[in-house]
């Protein structure tokens, strides 16, 4: 496991991160998420009907990018590959869920399903350009 450096470990509590996938074109697709890091490790829940989902399944390599929305010079990218294992009971989607006060499951139709998506760190970039 990757340490994430102490000077942007504030960024781990934000709200939302940039997953960047590769795509079946060999292009990479960007997608606002939701994520949680927990036990020391970024996670998310993905529907399994989603694009971002089907990328990670058939290429595991992503980037996640946490921006400091008060300071747009700061930021923590996180390159690794993902670690996917099925949610069947939504445990982990309530996680989610209660820490942006909302249901994932609002987004689901009655037949997808979620995954638990953990990032394992590759490199791990802290940056501060605001001098």
């Amino acid at each position: 496991m990757t340490d994430f450096p102490e000077s942007h470990h504030d960024l781990l509590d934000g709200q939302v991160a940039t997953l960047a996938t590769i795509g079946r074109s060999g292009f990479p697709q960007m997608t606002e998420v939701w994520f949680l890091f927990e036990d020391g490790e970024l996670k998310l829940s993905l529907n399994t009907s989603r694009l971002k989902t089907r990328n990670l399944q058939a290429r595991p390599q992503c980037s996640l990018l946490v921006l400091d929305l008060e300071n747009p010079y700061r930021y923590l990218e996180v390159r690794g590959n993902a670690r996917i294992e099925p949610d069947d009971d939504l445990s982990f989607a309530q996680k989610v869920g209660a820490k942006y006060n909302a249901d994932l499951s609002d987004h689901d139709r009655p037949q997808d399903s979620r995954v638990v998506v953990t990032i394992e760190p590759v490199n791990v970039y802290p940056v501060d350009m605001s001098g």
